[in-house]
């Protein structure tokens, strides 16, 4: 199984173009986004991870006046989010490696850190919770069960890794983030929406 971002960057490229005809206008996953947007502010700073070409969440966005960044491993697929949202700032990063320069009031990554490497879920969740701002919101995906795992899609092997549900909360939890909502939302598909808000004192 490669766990290498570079490779899973050039997998994506592959079908970036079929991704963005697919998702640019879909409403997959847009009933739990604006769940999550009940509980963020009504304008702000936006972190996508996993943007892909961008699209129906980022479209949602600027109808609240929100400021995005997104990142991708894929070079193509930020080429097209760069071509879709000229008004939006996309970088082609690693979210192992990115080091964040401000603040977000809305983290969201959407069947994205589910290709992390399994040792790299608990550094990158603390690395998002400490970038959000006060009472920012976070709102991801992950398998429910613990463990890697390596899947055939488009005639070519992905990786996939979770720490599950639980091991999740509790870096969730340690980090001062309240927990707002935990859904298995594509049963009985191993699929797990959460969504957390930082704690003020």
């Amino acid at each position: 199984m490669s766990k290498d971002p570079n490779v899973l960057g050039r997998l994506y490229d592959k079908i970036a173009t079929w991704w963005n005809d697919r998702h640019l206008d879909s409403n997959y996953g847009v009933t739990q986004f604006n769940h999550a947007l009940n509980f963020v502010p009504p304008e702000g700073n936006a972190l996508d991870i996993g943007c892909g070409a961008g699209g129906r969440f980022i479209n949602i966005l600027n109808k609240r006046n929100y400021q995005v960044t997104g990142l991708d491993v894929s070079s193509k697929m930020i080429a097209l989010a760069k071509k879709n949202h000229p008004e939006h700032s996309f970088h082609q990063q690693n979210i192992c490696t990115w080091i964040p320069d401000k603040q977000y009031d809305f983290i969201y990554a959407w069947d994205s850190l589910f290709h992390l490497p399994l040792d790299q879920h608990q550094p990158v969740l603390n690395r998002l919770c400490d970038c959000l701002s006060e009472s920012g919101v976070m709102m991801f995906t992950l398998g429910d069960a613990e463990g890697e795992h390596e899947d055939q899609w488009h005639n070519a092997s992905f990786y996939y890794s979770s720490i599950g549900i639980n091991r999740t909360l509790e870096v969730l939890l340690a980090k001062g983030l309240k927990i707002k909502h935990v859904d298995i939302d594509q049963y009985p598909e191993k699929h797990v929406v959460i969504i957390a808000q930082k704690i003020t004192n």
